[in-house]
């Protein structure tokens, strides 16, 4: 019996071992996991979305090294009363207003700062957008009606084959994904930890199968329809999209900070909401766009392209959202007003005709309660509707 005891005491002191060598083998990704399931907690997601880097990997964006496009600041403008509410209500964690050109609000909240990198979500769409313009004026995609799979070869046979770019930069394909952030056993929430043990998203979107309309015919917001697009990118070019984003959009918009993606576990960019930046610079992004693509002195974007990305294309439901090439147009959109949007309240809102950009990122939990969305809209709308009446 004695010789038993010390058996199983050997037993148990080599599984102890085992267990703390697999423990220091995989800290990292351990460590990444235990961050992933804590992201949204309430007591640490303001810190969580300014530090995105310690929860994922993450690959630098180049801003190159030309000067800062420069936004100057003009006369101070006095919120109105009910934006003051808004703020502390949606966990607005930084807020800047441009108004012709020029700053007329910046401020951060909730212990951020303005140097804080913050994650972009779904904002980072737009960007990816951006790019995909520039590529097809520049010829390296032939036609956003080629078939995903003319660039994505690894896509014949999953439920991608049969899309069209048009259809997955309208989040049309037809694909089915669940987009439940709430749930913790939805496909986007099986994708974050499967990114963030380094998993590769493009096995990942290749083992998607199932559709629940013909590609092209029904909209649903399909976050992995942008990781596609993405693909496709990668697949038309031979080149990495933090590569050729720094190169065509980020360094020639002249942004203060270089941003950063999150990656998967073969360092390819999650694109599909992985974008970290400035509120600033995500600012810079909206005076882009309110300018038709032409800002720090040149023509990043061509201006059919902007044109065309934000008008409301996609196969949404009449009276709905409007939704473009991974650009939203709200409810009643008056010309030229469009945003860039992701969860937990990060936008960068466009009013051409009131020569308005707002940016603003937020950490608030309760984003998808009814009604939280076209109240954040008639929030820009009303600073919009007072600067135009003030200045």
């Amino acid at each position: 019996m004695r010789s038993f005891g010390k058996w199983l005491g050997r037993v148990l002191l080599v599984l102890v071992l085992a267990l703390v060598v697999f423990g220091l083998w995989k800290r990292e990704e351990i460590t990444r996991l235990l961050a992933v399931n804590t992201l949204f907690s309430e007591d640490k997601i303001v810190s969580n979305f300014s530090h995105m880097d310690r929860a994922f990997l993450t690959t630098p964006v180049s801003r190159g090294n030309g000067p800062t496009g420069e936004i100057a600041y003009g006369p101070e403008f006095t919120l109105p009363a009910p934006v003051d509410d808004w703020i502390a209500a949606r966990d607005v964690t930084a807020l800047v207003v441009i108004k012709d050109g020029e700053i007329v609000y910046e401020n951060y909240y909730l212990g951020t700062d303005a140097e804080d990198l913050r994650i972009s979500w779904s904002v980072s769409k737009s960007y990816l957008s951006a790019l995909v313009g520039i590529l097809l004026e520049e010829g390296d995609i032939a036609s956003i009606d080629d078939p995903v799979t003319k660039y994505a070869p690894s896509l014949i046979g999953t439920a991608y084959d049969g899309a069209t770019i048009r259809n997955v930069l309208n989040m049309a394909s037809g694909v089915t994904f669940d987009e439940d952030y709430l749930d913790r056993n939805s496909d986007i929430n099986r994708m974050g930890r499967a990114l963030a043990l380094g998993g590769e998203l493009d096995d990942f979107t290749a083992s998607l199968k199932d559709t629940f309309a013909p590609a092209g015919t029904q909209w649903q917001y399909v976050s992995i329809d942008t990781h596609v697009i993405g693909m496709v990118v990668r697949g038309a070019t031979g080149r990495t999209i933090p590569d050729l984003l720094g190169e065509k959009v980020i360094g020639p918009m002249g942004v203060e900070r270089a941003p950063y993606y999150v990656t998967d576990g073969a360092g390819v960019a999650f694109v599909l909401g992985g974008l970290n930046l400035t509120t600033r610079d995500n600012a810079r992004m909206g005076l882009l766009y309110l300018n038709k693509g032409f800002y720090n002195g040149k023509q990043i974007v061509p201006a059919t392209w902007v044109a065309a990305s934000t008008e409301a294309s996609a196969p949404t439901r009449p009276g709905e959202i409007g939704y473009g090439y991974q650009w939203w147009i709200p409810k009643r959109a008056r010309p030229g007003e469009f945003m860039a949007r992701g969860v937990y309240g990060q936008y960068i809102y466009i009013n051409r005709e009131a020569g308005v950009v707002i940016a603003t990122n937020a950490a608030d939990r309760g984003f998808r309660e009814p009604g939280i969305s076209d109240q954040n809209v008639d929030i820009f709308r009303l600073i919009s509707r007072t600067l135009g009446n003030n200045l």
